[in-house]
């Protein structure tokens, strides 16, 4: 399969489309050994430079283009300060800056930018992080939409602390709770916007959670965020990472009636659906009971469920047990089902 000549809307969803596009588009222009980790931050080690650092800095970049710019739960720049933080804290660093950059578009309302940085601001101010530094552009009316929200930031990490290369029979899965409120909140909103529902976005600044489990000594082999591309595109890329089969429980996987209603209305699958506050670790079997316990201990994390476990195939398949008995094979998402949510 070949990249298109033009970029597609697919390109962005987080599925089969955009790692194509990484794999033959992207990274062979800037491959490195670092990159090449492919983590939701890149490590820099200063120990040869700075021996009594005793720590790597990670560094991550992002972009937001979310539409409609606010929603049940969240904003733009909730989520860009809380999917900035994420990405550092899966990979165990402890946010220190961040740089914020601003596109607008002429004509967007300045009562709405005041009240994107006001959430900026609180966000960042929850997470424990500063905005260190930033930039801003404006480009003219017709040639963006509204808003757009690029963040980096940049961390500290324990030296001692490493994603681990490889995992055991028998590791469980973890995720903090519920999942598809996200992808739900703002497809509801842009297509059905006088429609009332329940349902908010989960995006929150997961750091506090995460280092709250990383401090009990608790052996953490893995953590990523399940953003785009949802459960399903973080579960098949683990099956990938480990080449071993990756087996879910559909019945320990928290999800919120009126999110599964409205998934199946939109004929969504809730494993594919973005979410923004969602942390899945991999996790030594001997730890998952008290890994489960500390997730349980934070409010981010009241409704965390053990969602699965790693198997002996070394197959890279990724397996649903279904609730009516059954199973079936899950896999990354091909493009995207839901654009601009994040």
């Amino acid at each position: 399969m070949t990249v298109p000549p033009t970029i597609l809307l697919g390109h962005g969803g987080g599925g089969q489309l955009m790692d194509q596009l990484l794999d033959e588009v992207v990274r062979p222009h800037i491959a490195n050994e670092i990159l090449g980790e492919g983590l939701d931050s890149g490590f820099v080690d200063l120990r040869s430079e700075v021996p009594d650092l005793g720590s790597r800095l990670a560094l991550t970049i992002d972009g937001y283009v979310v539409t409609p710019w606010k929603f049940p739960g969240g904003d733009i720049g909730r989520i860009a300060i809380s999917g900035t933080v994420n990405d550092l804290a899966v990979c165990g660093a402890k946010p220190l800056g961040i740089a914020l950059g601003l596109i607008l578009a002429e004509g967007f309302d300045t009562s709405a930018l005041k009240e994107i940085m006001a959430s900026i601001a609180a966000t960042a101010n929850e997470a424990g992080v500063k905005v260190i530094t930033g930039d801003t552009k404006v480009v003219g009316r017709g040639q963006a939409d509204g808003i757009y929200i690029t963040t980096a930031g940049v961390g500290v990490c324990p030296s001692d602390y490493k994603v681990a290369s490889t995992a055991d029979t028998g590791d469980v899965l973890i995720i903090n709770g519920h999942i598809a409120d996200h992808g739900m909140a703002v497809m509801l909103t842009r297509e059905m916007p006088h429609l009332k529902t329940p349902i908010k976005s989960d995006v929150a600044p997961l750091n506090g959670l995460i280092q709250h489990v990383l401090e009990s000594g608790a052996t953490v082999r893995f953590m990523r965020d399940a953003t785009r591309a949802g459960l399903s595109g973080l579960a098949a890329d683990l099956a990938h990472r480990y080449a071993r089969r990756v087996v879910l429980e559909e019945k320990a996987i928290p999800v919120r009636r009126e999110t599964r209603h409205a998934a199946e209305m939109l004929g969504l699958d809730v494993l594919d659906v973005a979410n923004e506050g969602k942390v899945v670790m991999v996790v030594a079997r001997d730890d998952a009971d008290r890994v489960l316990k500390l997730m349980r201990e934070h409010p981010l994390g009241e409704h965390a469920a053990i969602i699965g476990h790693l198997a002996e195939q070394q197959d890279g398949i990724c397996e649903l047990r279904t609730t009516s008995g059954g199973s079936r094979i899950v896999q990354k998402p091909y493009g995207e089902q839901l654009p601009r949510i994040c």
